[in-house]
């Protein structure tokens, strides 16, 4: 498995939704444990990196703002 190259302020799209349907998740900070906030909800939670390198579907380009 190859390590992905994650920053803050990408989009996650994970391969089990949140439970409020949402699938996609912005990050927040990058390092042993990683947080990330769900952007259909709003609720924030921390991951261990390895768990979520391997929960990651696809990177989403940035919202443009």
């Amino acid at each position: 498995m190859q390590i992905l190259k994650l920053t803050a302020g990408d989009r996650l799209e994970l391969k089990k939704p949140h439970p409020c349907g949402g699938s996609v998740f912005r990050l927040v900070r990058v390092g042993g444990v990683c947080r990330v906030v769900c952007e259909k909800c709003g609720r924030d939670t921390e991951v261990d990196r390895i768990k979520l390198e391997r929960a990651v579907r696809r990177i989403l380009p940035p919202e443009q703002t």
